[in-house]
C-alpha cells in the first residue's frame, strides 16, 4: 500500500490509544439504532433489550432538546418516526418525553433513561447529530447523562470538533469519528479527512461498508486504531467488513 504523505503526521497528532481503552469496541457486533424491525422501533427501548438479549452490542443516535437534554432519537425532524412535525430541538424536554414513536407504544426515551436500562449489560456508541452551532450543547448533554455510567460507552460523531470537544473536558470518554467517502473523493477531499482525523484525535473510527477498502481506513488500522463499520446489511457487506474493519455496525445479515 502506497504511504499517504499524511501518514507520518497521522501518527503524531491523533495517535492510537492504548489497547486496553479500546477492547470494547471490537468485543461484538453493534445492533444500528438496537435490533429493531417490525413492531419494534429503531432507537427504542425495546430495540435496546432485544439488542442486550442477542448478546450484542447496542449503537443509537442522539438530539437535544430546546432545554439541553439528550434524547435517543436519529432524525432532525419529528416527522418519519412520530405523528408530530417540525425540528426535535424546538421541543422542551417534558413535551418530548409525552410524544409517542409511530411504531409501536413507546414514547421518546431519553439518553439517562436508556443508559439505565443497558445497566452495563452491553457496549454503547453513542452518535451524536451535531451541526456545528450546536456542538457545546450536545456534548455537555451527553456528558451530563454519561456521568456516574459504569458500563462500557463511546461516542462518537461525523462532526470532528465533537471528539475535539470529549478531549478537552472529558477525556476518559472513548471518543470515536464517524467517516464517509460518498461524494468525497480526490485530493482536496483526502486532505479533508485527515484534517478531521487530527481535530478529532479519535480512539476509533466508524467507517462506511460502501468505501471498504479504503486507504485511509487501512492506515487507521496499521498503526492501532479500530475501524467499525456502518451499516452491514447483507452477506457481502459482512464479507467486505470481516476483510477491511474489526467490527460491524448491523442491522440485518442474510
Amino acid at each position: 500500500m502506497r504511504s499517504s504523505p499524511f501518514a507520518r503526521l497521522d501518527g503524531l497528532i491523533a495517535p492510537a490509544a492504548a489497547p486496553a481503552r479500546v477492547a470494547f469496541i471490537t468485543g461484538r457486533p453493534f445492533a444500528h439504532r438496537g435490533l429493531h424491525g417490525g413492531t419494534v422501533p429503531e432507537n427504542s427501548r425495546a430495540a435496546f433489550a432485544a439488542a442486550i438479549a442477542a448478546g450484542h452490542g447496542i449503537e443509537c443516535d442522539v438530539q437535544t432538546s430546546r432545554d439541553g437534554e439528550a434524547f435517543v432519537f436519529h432524525d432532525a425532524e419529528l416527522d418519519r418516526l412520530t405523528l408530530e412535525r417540525g425540528p426535535i430541538t424546538e421541543r422542551p424536554a417534558a413535551a418530548l418525553a409525552r410524544i409517542k414513536l409511530a411504531c409501536g407504544t413507546e414514547m421518546l426515551p431519553r439518553l439517562s433513561e436508556m443508559l439505565g436500562l443497558v445497566g452495563g449489560k452491553a457496549p454503547i456508541l453513542i452518535e451524536l447529530k451535531a451541526p456545528d452551532h450546536r456542538v457545546i450543547a450536545i456534548c455537555l448533554a451527553v456528558r451530563r447523562a454519561l456521568e456516574g455510567y459504569r458500563g462500557p460507552a463511546a461516542v462518537m460523531s461525523f462532526n470532528p470538533d465533537v471528539g475535539r470537544w470529549f478531549g478537552q473536558h472529558a477525556p476518559r470518554i472513548v471518543r470515536g469519528l464517524v467517516v464517509t467517502e460518498e461524494g468525497r473523493r480526490g485530493l482536496r477531499k483526502r486532505a479533508a479527512r485527515h484534517l478531521a482525523l487530527w481535530r478529532a484525535r479519535p480512539d476509533f473510527l466508524a467507517y462506511d461498508v460502501r468505501d471498504l477498502p479504503s486507504p485511509f481506513a487501512a492506515a487507521a488500522r496499521a498503526r492501532g486504531l479500530p475501524v467499525l463499520t456502518w451499516t452491514v446489511r447483507n452477506a457481502a457487506d459482512e464479507r467486505n467488513a470481516t476483510a477491511h474493519a474489526d467490527q460491524i455496525i448491523y442491522e440485518t445479515i442474510g
